[in-house]
């Protein structure tokens, strides 16, 4: 028989009628000769009800109480389901997170799994039983080895359940939905979208961490980092849903289920030209008219960034091969004069560069990683030209004859075999979609770090006062437009942050900025930001100039581009931002015949951190 992980949310088991059919459901999976585990959330809005009590008694209530109030929601979600198993003749048992065997760190409201410990879960397997566990919760050792109840925090059952299927080897976890599977994107914001069949998990990691609500990607990292077999399928069918894809299995390490290394590999790519513009008008299609002139000319476009800036002029950069470089400058020449840009803009490029990438699952969710590799390349000199990042990677841009030293810093850093490291030209994924799916993220702050000078550390520097005080910074740009000159020259840097983490930057940064001339901080317009996600996307040649099309002829202008391999990401105007996303949808032909969403709004992300 299989063993089976499943997770039910807090709406498909919000009332009696509703727990009834997920028993039934389950009753069909055991009658089919499945061994399963269960997994459920709290019924409905039960754990923003009991953070209403507590905020009603306190509005600082302590971490510890909270996590104890929380924890009663699933305690009532699991013994009322497995009284309804035992109503039809299956033998059940209910289990909270600590009888379970889940083992956390001691940080009450958002704990990470360290272990879970199942002996006691498969003698009650193999003793016939359904074992129904409470979702969001675990235990830590306190003060003195005392047990603790902690919670997981935002996605919290999704977690648990990947992480049970990952401990017991279970031959897939499925998580049950209001939805029928993985979208293409929002269907709240584009009635078209449409179901993907399968997805892999890098491309998962990106659409969670850019607010698709599906799945947490702390779930998603646990499915790849341990090649869990992942599905996603509705409570109101039996359709099969999407099948997330994550490589083979691998064995959980001594360090802690999630407390893995966040990178499991180094890249480097040599033989890179960057190509910088200053002082391009700011206004919407020029992005979209300069790279659809690199695309005619056949000019194979990688990173790209633009920057904000005050006034009516950007920054715009990207890299292409050496060979193609002088083909992409006489390029750009020619859409500047077109353009009529005047004097001030200006053109640079460098050949003999490098690029240099680290790739995990969840870097970006990991404040430390970032500033743990910059770190290592400025203790030994090495300046960053160029940053990019995402939810799986974070590349910069070195000086050639330094990339092999860059290369081996990075192994160091993160403990990375010779096995784990990659040179030459990257691996493309010409099977893949250029884009599967488009997200949206309205809950973001842009923030310009003014004056950083232009030296190597300085970027670590920021990033690790972000880091130090639990933020991470997101679409980290660094200008190409410079301030003053000689050793007193220094650049912009633009990243975007969780808009409630806006003022704990400012705050840890002004330590840093005290430090340097003339630096400052400032907050930038209200943004959100629309991300076209696909594995396919670096294979395929002219998939940026599309989504800049697409949202030049809806008259919407980009404040700031950041891509990786597998995302291009645009800050557009808030109030603009639905309307973005819903052109990129089109644009990419990934709409059709309207999914009518069952009954119900369950958000399997539905729990909060307190």
């Amino acid at each position: 028989m299989a063993l089976l992980v499943q997770k039910f949310g807090g709406t498909s088991v919000a009332d009696v009628e509703r727990i009834q059919a997920v028993a039934a459901r389950i009753a069909r999976s055991r009658e089919e000769g499945h061994d399963l585990v269960i997994v459920v959330s709290a019924m409905g809005h039960t754990t923003d009800e009991l953070t209403g009590l507590a905020r009603a008694i306190s509005s600082d209530p302590p971490r510890r109480e909270m996590d104890m109030l929380l924890a009663t929601g699933e305690q009532v979600s699991i013994a009322l389901l497995s009284m309804a198993l035992h109503a039809r003749g299956v033998p059940a048992v209910s289990m909270t997170g600590p009888q379970v065997g889940i083992l956390t760190e001691s940080h009450h409201g958002r704990a990470r799994i360290l272990d879970v410990r199942t002996e006691r879960l498969r003698r009650l397997l193999d003793d016939g039983q359904v074992v129904v566990v409470a979702g969001f919760q675990g235990t830590s050792s306190g003060a003195a080895g005392t047990p603790e109840i902690t919670t997981l925090g935002r996605g919290g059952s999704d977690t648990s359940a990947v992480a049970l299927a990952a401990a017991l080897g279970a031959e897939a976890c499925e998580i049950y939905t209001d939805v029928p599977g993985v979208l293409t994107t929002d269907p709240r914001k584009v009635s078209d979208a449409q179901l993907m069949e399968s997805v892999s998990c890098d491309e998962m990691l990106e659409l969670a961490s850019l607010g698709a609500a599906v799945l947490h990607p702390r779930a998603v990292e646990i499915a790849r980092n341990y090649g869990v077999p992942l599905v996603v399928r509705s409570s109101w069918s039996d359709q099969p849903g999407t099948h997330l894809t994550s490589g083979s299995r691998r064995p959980i390490g001594s360090e802690g289920l999630e407390l893995g290394k966040p990178v499991d590999a180094a890249e480097l790519e040599q033989g890179q030209t960057v190509v910088a513009l200053a002082h391009v008008p700011d206004r919407p299609g020029v992005a979209a008219r300069l790279f659809e002139a690199l695309g005619e000319a056949g000019v194979n476009v990688d990173l790209i960034v633009q920057a904000t800036h005050e006034g009516s002029s950007n920054d715009i950069a990207f890299t292409v091969s050496d060979a193609e470089g002088e083909r992409a400058r006489a390029v750009c020449e020619q859409v500047l004069c077109d353009l009529g840009a005047g004097d001030e803009a200006t053109l640079h490029s460098q050949s003999g560069m490098a690029k240099l990438s680290i790739a995990g699952a969840g870097i970006l969710g990991r404040p430390a990683v970032a500033p743990r590799l910059f770190d290592a390349l400025s203790r030994l000199g090495i300046n960053l030209r160029l940053i990019a990042t995402s939810e799986v990677k974070v590349s910069c841009l070195v000086e050639g004859e330094r990339a092999a030293l860059a290369l081996r810093t990075a192994a160091e850093a993160f403990e990375l075999s010779e096995s784990q490291l990659r040179t030459g030209e990257l691996s493309c994924h010409r099977d893949d979609r250029a884009v599967r799916g488009v997200a949206l993220d309205r809950d973001l702050a842009q923030v310009v770090v003014r004056c950083v000078p232009d030296r190597p550390g300085a970027a670590a520097t920021i990033c690790r006062a972000l880091a130090d005080a639990g933020i991470s910074a997101n679409a980290i740009v660094q200008s190409e437009r410079t301030h003053g000159s000689g050793d007193a020259t220094s650049r912009d840097i633009t990243f975007t942050l969780r808009r409630d983490d806006r003022a704990a930057a400012e705050q840890a940064l002004q330590p840093v900025l005290r430090q340097w001339p003339g630096a400052r901080f400032e907050e930038g317009n209200a943004i959100a930001m629309v991300s076209a996600v696909g594995a396919g996307m670096a294979c395929t040649a002219g998939t940026a100039a599309r989504m800049f099309r697409c949202l030049a002829e809806q008259g919407i202008n980009i404040e700031l581009i950041a891509t990786s391999e597998i995302r291009t990401s645009c800050l557009v105007a808030e109030e603009q931002g639905v309307r973005a996303l819903q052109a990129v949808h089109d644009a990419f032909g990934l709409g059709g015949t309207v999914l009518h969403q069952a009954e119900g709004t369950e958000s399997p992300v539905e729990e909060a951190p307190v």
